[in-house]
Protein backbone atom coordinates (compact mmCIF):
# COMPACT_ATOMS: atom_id res chain seq x y z
CA UNK A 1 0.00 0.00 0.00
CA UNK A 2 1.19 3.48 -0.93
CA UNK A 3 1.29 6.48 1.38
CA UNK A 4 0.50 9.69 -0.51
CA UNK A 5 1.36 13.21 0.66
CA UNK A 6 0.00 16.18 -1.28
CA UNK A 7 1.75 19.44 -0.55
CA UNK A 8 2.07 22.92 -2.07
CA UNK A 9 5.85 22.82 -1.50
CA UNK A 10 8.77 20.53 -0.81
CA UNK A 11 12.36 21.48 -0.01
CA UNK A 12 14.82 19.06 -1.56
CA UNK A 13 18.57 19.61 -1.48
CA UNK A 14 18.32 20.92 -5.05
CA UNK A 15 15.75 23.17 -6.67
CA UNK A 16 13.55 26.01 -5.48
CA UNK A 17 10.23 24.35 -4.81
CA UNK A 18 9.80 25.60 -1.24
CA UNK A 19 9.51 28.84 0.70
CA UNK A 20 10.15 27.83 4.29
CA UNK A 21 9.43 25.42 7.10
CA UNK A 22 6.63 23.35 5.53
CA UNK A 23 8.69 22.60 2.44
CA UNK A 24 11.81 21.71 4.42
CA UNK A 25 9.77 19.44 6.71
CA UNK A 26 8.23 17.65 3.72
CA UNK A 27 11.71 17.20 2.29
CA UNK A 28 12.89 15.67 5.58
CA UNK A 29 9.96 13.25 5.58
CA UNK A 30 10.69 12.25 2.00
CA UNK A 31 14.39 11.56 2.56
CA UNK A 32 13.68 9.56 5.72
CA UNK A 33 10.94 7.50 4.07
CA UNK A 34 13.22 6.85 1.09
CA UNK A 35 16.00 5.71 3.40
CA UNK A 36 13.55 3.27 5.00
CA UNK A 37 12.58 2.15 1.47
CA UNK A 38 8.88 2.79 2.06
CA UNK A 39 6.35 3.19 -0.78
CA UNK A 40 5.82 6.93 -0.39
CA UNK A 41 4.63 9.39 -3.03
CA UNK A 42 4.74 13.17 -2.62
CA UNK A 43 2.67 15.15 -5.15
CA UNK A 44 3.32 18.85 -5.65
CA UNK A 45 3.64 21.54 -8.32
CA UNK A 46 6.78 22.48 -10.20
CA UNK A 47 7.15 26.26 -9.95
CA UNK A 48 8.83 27.60 -13.08
CA UNK A 49 10.62 30.42 -11.27
CA UNK A 50 10.78 29.04 -7.75
CA UNK A 51 9.79 31.26 -4.84
CA UNK A 52 11.76 34.52 -4.55
CA UNK A 53 15.28 35.89 -4.31
CA UNK A 54 16.30 39.51 -3.86
CA UNK A 55 18.78 42.05 -5.05
CA UNK A 56 19.09 45.52 -3.50
CA UNK A 57 18.81 48.79 -5.40
CA UNK A 58 20.88 51.91 -4.73
CA UNK A 59 18.43 53.01 -2.02
CA UNK A 60 18.79 49.74 -0.10
CA UNK A 61 15.35 48.52 -1.19
CA UNK A 62 15.00 44.76 -1.73
CA UNK A 63 13.92 43.99 -5.29
CA UNK A 64 12.37 40.54 -5.86
CA UNK A 65 13.81 38.38 -8.63
CA UNK A 66 12.96 34.85 -9.83
CA UNK A 67 14.78 31.76 -8.63
CA UNK A 68 16.21 29.84 -11.57
CA UNK A 69 16.35 26.07 -11.19
CA UNK A 70 19.82 24.65 -11.67
CA UNK A 71 20.77 22.15 -14.34
CA UNK A 72 21.52 19.72 -11.53
CA UNK A 73 17.94 19.94 -10.29
CA UNK A 74 16.49 19.60 -13.79
CA UNK A 75 18.66 16.53 -14.41
CA UNK A 76 17.24 14.87 -11.28
CA UNK A 77 13.71 14.90 -12.70
CA UNK A 78 12.63 12.01 -14.88
CA UNK A 79 9.87 12.64 -17.45
CA UNK A 80 6.91 10.35 -16.78
CA UNK A 81 4.44 11.29 -19.49
CA UNK A 82 1.46 13.61 -19.35
CA UNK A 83 -1.87 13.94 -17.61
CA UNK A 84 -4.92 15.64 -19.06
CA UNK A 85 -7.25 17.49 -16.73
CA UNK A 86 -10.15 19.89 -17.19
CA UNK A 87 -9.72 23.35 -15.70
CA UNK A 88 -11.86 26.41 -16.51
CA UNK A 89 -13.74 24.19 -19.02
CA UNK A 90 -10.49 23.73 -20.94
CA UNK A 91 -8.30 20.66 -21.42
CA UNK A 92 -4.96 21.24 -19.73
CA UNK A 93 -1.88 19.17 -20.52
CA UNK A 94 0.22 18.52 -17.43
CA UNK A 95 3.75 17.16 -17.69
CA UNK A 96 4.70 14.69 -14.96
CA UNK A 97 8.27 14.79 -13.67
CA UNK A 98 9.42 12.37 -11.00
CA UNK A 99 12.34 12.36 -8.60
CA UNK A 100 12.91 8.82 -7.33
CA UNK A 101 14.92 7.72 -4.34
CA UNK A 102 14.69 4.02 -3.50
CA UNK A 103 10.99 3.20 -3.17
CA UNK A 104 9.88 6.81 -2.63
CA UNK A 105 9.31 9.53 -5.17
CA UNK A 106 8.34 13.17 -5.53
CA UNK A 107 5.90 13.84 -8.37
CA UNK A 108 6.10 17.34 -9.83
CA UNK A 109 3.11 18.48 -11.87
CA UNK A 110 4.04 21.00 -14.56
CA UNK A 111 1.21 22.34 -16.78
CA UNK A 112 2.39 22.99 -20.33
CA UNK A 113 -0.65 24.27 -22.21
CA UNK A 114 -2.63 26.41 -22.59
CA UNK A 115 -0.36 29.31 -21.67
CA UNK A 116 -2.54 30.61 -18.85
CA UNK A 117 -2.22 27.23 -17.11
CA UNK A 118 1.56 27.33 -17.48
CA UNK A 119 1.57 30.81 -15.93
CA UNK A 120 -0.39 29.62 -12.88
CA UNK A 121 2.73 27.92 -11.54
CA UNK A 122 5.18 30.71 -12.24
CA UNK A 123 6.00 31.23 -8.55
CA UNK A 124 5.21 29.60 -5.22
CA UNK A 125 2.76 31.59 -3.04
CA UNK A 126 2.97 34.60 -5.37
CA UNK A 127 -0.13 35.37 -7.41
CA UNK A 128 -1.49 38.47 -9.09
CA UNK A 129 -5.12 38.00 -8.07
CA UNK A 130 -7.51 35.77 -6.16
CA UNK A 131 -8.61 33.89 -9.30
CA UNK A 132 -5.03 32.89 -10.15
CA UNK A 133 -4.51 31.68 -6.59
CA UNK A 134 -7.71 29.64 -6.68
CA UNK A 135 -6.92 27.98 -9.99
CA UNK A 136 -3.34 27.20 -8.94
CA UNK A 137 -4.63 25.00 -6.13
CA UNK A 138 -7.51 23.65 -8.21
CA UNK A 139 -4.81 22.55 -10.66
CA UNK A 140 -2.90 20.82 -7.85
CA UNK A 141 -6.09 19.06 -6.71
CA UNK A 142 -7.16 17.90 -10.15
CA UNK A 143 -3.64 16.90 -11.19
CA UNK A 144 -3.11 14.96 -7.96
CA UNK A 145 -6.49 13.24 -8.35
CA UNK A 146 -5.69 12.13 -11.89
CA UNK A 147 -2.22 10.91 -10.92
CA UNK A 148 -3.60 8.90 -8.00
CA UNK A 149 -6.32 7.35 -10.16
CA UNK A 150 -4.20 6.52 -13.21
CA UNK A 151 -0.70 5.94 -11.85
CA UNK A 152 -1.13 4.66 -8.28
CA UNK A 153 -4.61 3.16 -8.34
CA UNK A 154 -7.24 3.82 -5.70
CA UNK A 155 -7.00 0.27 -4.35
CA UNK A 156 -3.32 0.78 -3.64
CA UNK A 157 -3.70 3.92 -1.53
CA UNK A 158 -3.16 3.52 2.19
CA UNK A 159 -3.76 7.15 3.18
CA UNK A 160 -3.64 10.60 1.58
CA UNK A 161 -2.16 13.31 3.77
CA UNK A 162 -3.24 16.84 2.87
CA UNK A 163 -0.42 19.17 3.88
CA UNK A 164 -1.98 22.50 4.84
CA UNK A 165 -5.28 23.88 3.62
CA UNK A 166 -4.00 24.67 0.12
CA UNK A 167 -4.47 20.98 -0.73
CA UNK A 168 -8.01 20.70 0.68
CA UNK A 169 -9.74 20.87 -2.72
CA UNK A 170 -8.55 17.32 -3.48
CA UNK A 171 -11.46 15.52 -1.73
CA UNK A 172 -13.88 17.55 -3.88
CA UNK A 173 -12.49 15.98 -7.06
CA UNK A 174 -11.42 12.62 -5.63
CA UNK A 175 -14.24 11.59 -3.28
CA UNK A 176 -13.04 8.72 -1.11
CA UNK A 177 -14.14 7.35 2.28
CA UNK A 178 -13.11 9.91 4.93
CA UNK A 179 -10.66 7.45 6.53
CA UNK A 180 -8.49 7.77 3.42
CA UNK A 181 -7.88 11.48 4.09
CA UNK A 182 -6.04 13.30 6.85
CA UNK A 183 -5.32 17.01 6.94
CA UNK A 184 -2.16 18.24 8.62
CA UNK A 185 -2.36 21.83 9.84
CA UNK A 186 1.09 23.42 9.92
CA UNK A 187 0.20 26.90 11.13
CA UNK A 188 -2.34 28.56 13.41
CA UNK A 189 -1.77 31.85 11.56
CA UNK A 190 -4.31 33.23 9.05
CA UNK A 191 -1.97 32.94 6.03
CA UNK A 192 -2.32 29.15 6.22
CA UNK A 193 -6.11 29.22 5.99
CA UNK A 194 -7.06 30.86 2.67
CA UNK A 195 -10.62 31.49 1.58
CA UNK A 196 -12.16 31.97 -1.84
CA UNK A 197 -15.47 33.28 -3.21
CA UNK A 198 -18.15 30.59 -3.35
CA UNK A 199 -18.78 31.54 -6.98
CA UNK A 200 -15.36 30.15 -7.97
CA UNK A 201 -16.28 26.76 -6.49
CA UNK A 202 -19.67 26.80 -8.23
CA UNK A 203 -18.05 27.64 -11.55
CA UNK A 204 -15.20 25.11 -11.35
CA UNK A 205 -16.65 22.24 -9.33
CA UNK A 206 -20.42 22.75 -9.49
CA UNK A 207 -20.83 23.04 -5.72
CA UNK A 208 -23.07 25.68 -4.13
CA UNK A 209 -21.71 26.21 -0.63
CA UNK A 210 -23.76 27.95 2.05
CA UNK A 211 -20.64 29.79 3.21
CA UNK A 212 -19.23 32.66 1.22
CA UNK A 213 -16.28 32.90 1.19
CA UNK A 214 -15.35 29.24 1.49
CA UNK A 215 -12.50 28.57 3.92
CA UNK A 216 -10.25 25.79 2.63
CA UNK A 217 -9.30 24.65 6.12
CA UNK A 218 -12.94 24.03 6.94
CA UNK A 219 -13.28 21.94 3.77
CA UNK A 220 -10.29 19.82 4.73
CA UNK A 221 -11.41 19.43 8.31
CA UNK A 222 -14.90 18.34 7.26
CA UNK A 223 -13.77 15.83 4.63
CA UNK A 224 -10.96 14.15 6.58
CA UNK A 225 -11.16 11.45 9.21
CA UNK A 226 -8.31 12.89 11.23
CA UNK A 227 -6.65 16.25 11.82
CA UNK A 228 -2.99 16.34 12.79
CA UNK A 229 -1.35 19.37 14.35
CA UNK A 230 2.41 19.57 14.68
CA UNK A 231 3.01 20.13 18.40
CA UNK A 232 1.23 19.56 21.68
CA UNK A 233 0.99 23.28 22.32
CA UNK A 234 -0.58 23.82 18.90
CA UNK A 235 -3.35 21.40 19.86
CA UNK A 236 -4.19 23.64 22.80
CA UNK A 237 -4.09 26.75 20.61
CA UNK A 238 -6.39 25.36 17.89
CA UNK A 239 -8.86 24.06 20.48
CA UNK A 240 -10.04 27.66 20.77
CA UNK A 241 -10.32 28.04 16.99
CA UNK A 242 -11.90 24.76 15.80
CA UNK A 243 -13.68 23.39 18.90
CA UNK A 244 -16.20 21.58 16.67
CA UNK A 245 -13.44 19.43 15.15
CA UNK A 246 -11.37 18.68 18.25
CA UNK A 247 -12.65 15.11 18.46
CA UNK A 248 -10.58 14.44 15.32
CA UNK A 249 -7.43 16.36 16.32
CA UNK A 250 -4.20 14.60 17.26
CA UNK A 251 -0.82 16.18 17.99
CA UNK A 252 2.24 14.69 16.30
CA UNK A 253 5.25 16.87 17.04
CA UNK A 254 7.53 17.65 14.12
CA UNK A 255 11.07 16.36 13.88
CA UNK A 256 14.00 16.73 11.51
CA UNK A 257 16.04 14.30 9.45
CA UNK A 258 19.13 13.57 11.55
CA UNK A 259 21.11 12.25 8.58
CA UNK A 260 20.33 15.35 6.53
CA UNK A 261 20.98 17.98 9.19
CA UNK A 262 23.56 16.74 11.70
CA UNK A 263 27.22 17.35 10.89
CA UNK A 264 29.05 14.09 10.25
CA UNK A 265 31.59 14.74 13.01
CA UNK A 266 28.89 15.34 15.62
CA UNK A 267 26.87 12.33 14.49
CA UNK A 268 29.92 10.05 14.56
CA UNK A 269 30.75 11.10 18.12
CA UNK A 270 27.11 10.57 19.13
CA UNK A 271 26.87 7.13 17.53
CA UNK A 272 30.14 6.03 19.17
CA UNK A 273 29.02 7.25 22.59
CA UNK A 274 31.78 9.85 22.74
CA UNK A 275 29.86 13.10 22.42
CA UNK A 276 31.16 14.98 25.46
CA UNK A 277 32.52 18.45 26.24
CA UNK A 278 36.00 17.69 24.91
CA UNK A 279 34.73 16.19 21.66
CA UNK A 280 32.11 18.86 20.99
CA UNK A 281 34.41 21.80 21.81
CA UNK A 282 37.04 20.36 19.44
CA UNK A 283 34.48 19.96 16.65
CA UNK A 284 33.17 23.48 17.22
CA UNK A 285 36.68 24.93 16.95
CA UNK A 286 36.97 23.32 13.52
CA UNK A 287 33.53 24.64 12.61
CA UNK A 288 34.44 28.19 13.66
CA UNK A 289 37.15 28.40 11.03
CA UNK A 290 34.82 26.88 8.44
CA UNK A 291 32.10 29.38 9.37
CA UNK A 292 34.52 32.30 9.11
CA UNK A 293 35.47 31.23 5.59
CA UNK A 294 31.81 30.80 4.62
CA UNK A 295 30.69 34.16 6.02
CA UNK A 296 33.57 36.00 4.35
CA UNK A 297 31.64 36.05 1.08
CA UNK A 298 28.99 38.13 2.87
CA UNK A 299 31.38 40.09 5.09
CA UNK A 300 34.94 40.21 3.72
CA UNK A 301 37.56 40.43 6.45
CA UNK A 302 35.31 39.02 9.18
CA UNK A 303 37.22 37.35 12.00
CA UNK A 304 35.54 34.90 14.39
CA UNK A 305 38.38 33.21 16.30
CA UNK A 306 36.93 32.26 19.71
CA UNK A 307 33.99 34.68 19.58
CA UNK A 308 30.47 33.65 20.48
CA UNK A 309 28.52 33.43 17.21
CA UNK A 310 24.79 34.14 17.55
CA UNK A 311 22.29 33.57 14.74
CA UNK A 312 18.81 34.88 14.08
CA UNK A 313 18.06 33.30 10.74
CA UNK A 314 14.66 32.36 9.29
CA UNK A 315 11.70 33.69 7.29
CA UNK A 316 11.21 37.40 7.91
CA UNK A 317 7.69 38.03 9.08
CA UNK A 318 6.17 39.89 12.02
CA UNK A 319 5.26 36.97 14.31
CA UNK A 320 8.83 35.63 14.26
CA UNK A 321 9.96 38.96 15.80
CA UNK A 322 13.22 39.77 14.00
CA UNK A 323 12.97 43.18 15.65
CA UNK A 324 14.10 41.58 18.93
CA UNK A 325 17.64 40.96 17.71
CA UNK A 326 17.73 44.30 15.87
CA UNK A 327 16.84 46.11 19.06
CA UNK A 328 19.33 44.12 21.14
CA UNK A 329 22.24 44.90 18.82
CA UNK A 330 21.42 48.62 18.79
CA UNK A 331 21.00 48.74 22.57
CA UNK A 332 24.22 46.77 23.23
CA UNK A 333 26.90 48.20 20.93
CA UNK A 334 29.52 47.17 23.48
CA UNK A 335 28.89 43.55 22.52
CA UNK A 336 31.54 43.65 19.82
CA UNK A 337 32.89 40.40 21.29
CA UNK A 338 29.90 38.64 19.72
CA UNK A 339 29.42 37.94 16.00
CA UNK A 340 25.76 38.26 15.02
CA UNK A 341 24.62 36.32 11.95
CA UNK A 342 21.29 37.62 10.67
CA UNK A 343 19.45 35.97 7.81
CA UNK A 344 16.16 35.59 6.04
CA UNK A 345 13.88 37.06 3.42
CA UNK A 346 10.30 38.27 3.29
CA UNK A 347 7.38 37.53 1.01
CA UNK A 348 7.44 40.24 -1.70
CA UNK A 349 3.97 41.47 -0.64
CA UNK A 350 4.91 41.76 3.05
CA UNK A 351 5.93 45.39 3.53
CA UNK A 352 6.82 44.88 7.18
CA UNK A 353 9.07 41.96 6.32
CA UNK A 354 10.72 43.93 3.51
CA UNK A 355 11.43 46.73 5.96
CA UNK A 356 13.18 44.20 8.19
CA UNK A 357 15.38 43.15 5.27
CA UNK A 358 16.41 46.80 4.84
CA UNK A 359 17.15 47.16 8.56
CA UNK A 360 19.15 43.93 8.69
CA UNK A 361 21.25 45.15 5.78
CA UNK A 362 21.75 48.59 7.36
CA UNK A 363 22.86 46.98 10.61
CA UNK A 364 25.38 44.79 8.81
CA UNK A 365 26.81 47.89 7.11
CA UNK A 366 26.97 49.78 10.41
CA UNK A 367 28.63 47.15 12.63
CA UNK A 368 31.74 45.13 11.83
CA UNK A 369 30.46 42.17 13.87
CA UNK A 370 27.08 41.85 12.12
CA UNK A 371 26.55 39.74 8.99
CA UNK A 372 23.34 39.65 6.95
CA UNK A 373 22.51 36.72 4.66
CA UNK A 374 19.61 37.77 2.47
CA UNK A 375 19.57 34.63 0.30
CA UNK A 376 18.80 32.21 3.14
CA UNK A 377 17.89 28.73 1.91
CA UNK A 378 18.57 25.08 2.72
CA UNK A 379 22.20 25.18 1.61
CA UNK A 380 22.84 28.27 3.77
CA UNK A 381 21.06 26.67 6.73
CA UNK A 382 23.33 23.63 6.49
CA UNK A 383 26.35 25.92 6.79
CA UNK A 384 25.03 28.18 9.56
CA UNK A 385 22.85 26.20 11.97
CA UNK A 386 25.47 23.59 12.95
CA UNK A 387 28.39 26.01 13.13
CA UNK A 388 27.19 28.99 15.18
CA UNK A 389 27.24 28.68 18.97
CA UNK A 390 23.80 30.08 19.82
CA UNK A 391 20.53 30.19 17.89
CA UNK A 392 17.78 32.69 18.68
CA UNK A 393 14.20 31.44 18.26
CA UNK A 394 11.79 34.26 19.04
CA UNK A 395 8.21 33.69 17.76
CA UNK A 396 5.28 35.48 19.36
CA UNK A 397 3.57 33.09 21.81
CA UNK A 398 0.84 31.01 20.24
CA UNK A 399 1.79 31.73 16.64
CA UNK A 400 4.50 29.14 15.96
CA UNK A 401 3.06 25.74 15.12
CA UNK A 402 6.24 23.82 15.88
CA UNK A 403 9.48 25.26 14.53
CA UNK A 404 12.37 23.03 13.48
CA UNK A 405 15.40 25.33 13.17
CA UNK A 406 16.04 25.00 16.91
CA UNK A 407 15.96 21.21 16.52
CA UNK A 408 18.56 21.30 13.73
CA UNK A 409 20.90 23.60 15.63
CA UNK A 410 20.50 21.81 18.96
CA UNK A 411 21.29 18.43 17.42
CA UNK A 412 24.61 19.92 16.31
CA UNK A 413 25.49 21.20 19.78
CA UNK A 414 24.26 24.74 19.10
CA UNK A 415 21.86 25.48 21.96
CA UNK A 416 18.90 27.82 21.54
CA UNK A 417 17.59 30.83 23.42
CA UNK A 418 13.88 30.42 22.66
CA UNK A 419 10.46 31.77 23.44
CA UNK A 420 8.07 29.21 24.90
CA UNK A 421 6.27 28.48 21.67
CA UNK A 422 5.72 25.70 19.15
CA UNK A 423 7.47 22.47 20.08
CA UNK A 424 9.97 24.26 22.35
CA UNK A 425 8.13 23.49 25.65
CA UNK A 426 8.29 19.78 24.79
CA UNK A 427 11.97 19.66 23.94
CA UNK A 428 13.92 22.41 25.74
CA UNK A 429 14.42 22.69 29.49
CA UNK A 430 15.67 26.08 30.63
CA UNK A 431 19.31 25.95 31.65
CA UNK A 432 19.71 22.25 30.80
CA UNK A 433 19.70 21.93 27.00
CA UNK A 434 18.92 25.54 26.06
CA UNK A 435 17.45 28.69 27.53
CA UNK A 436 13.89 30.01 27.59
CA UNK A 437 12.18 33.37 27.91
CA UNK A 438 8.65 34.73 27.77
CA UNK A 439 5.15 33.43 28.43
CA UNK A 440 3.60 30.11 27.45
CA UNK A 441 0.36 31.61 26.12
CA UNK A 442 -1.95 29.04 24.50
CA UNK A 443 -4.34 31.23 22.53
CA UNK A 444 -4.03 33.47 19.50
CA UNK A 445 -3.50 37.17 20.10
CA UNK A 446 -3.90 39.32 16.99
CA UNK A 447 -0.41 40.80 16.74
CA UNK A 448 -1.58 43.46 14.30
CA UNK A 449 -4.49 44.97 16.24
CA UNK A 450 -4.76 43.62 19.79
CA UNK A 451 -3.24 46.10 22.29
CA UNK A 452 -2.09 43.15 24.40
CA UNK A 453 0.44 42.30 21.70
CA UNK A 454 2.60 45.35 22.45
CA UNK A 455 2.48 44.64 26.17
CA UNK A 456 3.52 41.01 25.61
CA UNK A 457 6.30 42.07 23.23
CA UNK A 458 7.74 44.58 25.70
CA UNK A 459 7.72 42.15 28.61
CA UNK A 460 9.19 39.35 26.53
CA UNK A 461 11.85 41.54 24.96
CA UNK A 462 13.00 42.62 28.42
CA UNK A 463 13.47 38.98 29.46
CA UNK A 464 15.00 38.07 26.09
CA UNK A 465 17.60 40.82 26.42
CA UNK A 466 18.42 39.82 30.00
CA UNK A 467 18.74 36.13 29.12
CA UNK A 468 20.87 36.81 26.03
CA UNK A 469 23.30 38.88 28.08
CA UNK A 470 23.40 36.07 30.63
CA UNK A 471 24.27 33.49 27.98
CA UNK A 472 27.00 35.75 26.59
CA UNK A 473 28.49 36.12 30.07
CA UNK A 474 28.24 32.36 30.62
CA UNK A 475 30.13 31.68 27.40
CA UNK A 476 33.00 33.99 28.30
CA UNK A 477 33.12 33.50 32.07
CA UNK A 478 32.08 29.88 32.63
CA UNK A 479 32.78 28.03 29.41
CA UNK A 480 32.38 24.54 30.87
CA UNK A 481 28.80 25.33 31.89
CA UNK A 482 28.06 26.58 28.38
CA UNK A 483 29.47 23.35 26.92
CA UNK A 484 27.37 21.25 29.28
CA UNK A 485 24.24 22.87 27.90
CA UNK A 486 25.52 22.46 24.34
CA UNK A 487 26.26 18.74 24.83
CA UNK A 488 22.87 18.19 26.48
CA UNK A 489 21.20 19.94 23.54
CA UNK A 490 22.80 17.53 21.10
CA UNK A 491 22.20 14.38 23.12
CA UNK A 492 18.55 15.10 23.88
CA UNK A 493 17.45 16.50 20.52
CA UNK A 494 19.09 13.80 18.38
CA UNK A 495 17.20 11.29 20.50
CA UNK A 496 13.88 13.12 20.86
CA UNK A 497 13.46 15.14 17.64
CA UNK A 498 14.40 12.60 14.97
CA UNK A 499 11.91 12.71 12.06
CA UNK A 500 11.72 8.91 12.23
CA UNK A 501 9.95 9.25 15.60
CA UNK A 502 7.44 11.56 13.93
CA UNK A 503 6.86 9.25 10.98
CA UNK A 504 6.24 6.28 13.27
CA UNK A 505 3.37 8.24 14.80
CA UNK A 506 2.00 9.07 11.35
CA UNK A 507 2.27 5.64 9.76
CA UNK A 508 2.51 1.95 10.65
CA UNK A 509 6.23 1.59 9.93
Amino acid sequence: MVIVSVTPEIGLDEGYTYSGGLGVLEGDKFYAMARMNKPYVVITLLYNNGYVDYIFDNNNNPVPVPQRHSKTFRSMLNPAGYLRINLKDTEVYVSVLEYRLNNAKVVFLSPQSPRWAYDLVDRLYIENDIDSKFYKYALLAKGAAEYIRSRIGLRNVDVIDLQEAYTAMLPLVLPLPPQKYRIIIHTPGPWGHPSFPAELFRREFGFRFFEDPVILTELGLSMSSEVIVVSKKMRDVVSKVIPHHMHKVRAVTNGVDVIRWVDGRVLKAYMEGGLNIDALSRIKREMASELEAYLSKYKPGLRINDSLTVAWIRRLTRYKRPDFILRFIEENPQRDDVVFVLGGKAHPFDEWGLSMMRRFRELAAKYSNVVYIHDYDISVAKNILPKVKLLLFTPFPGWEASGTSFMKSSMNGTPTLASRDGAVPELITDGFNGWLFGFDERYLVDIGSDPRANEINEKEYSEFSYKLNQVIQLYYNNRDEYWKVAVNASLTLISNADIVNTLKQYYKL
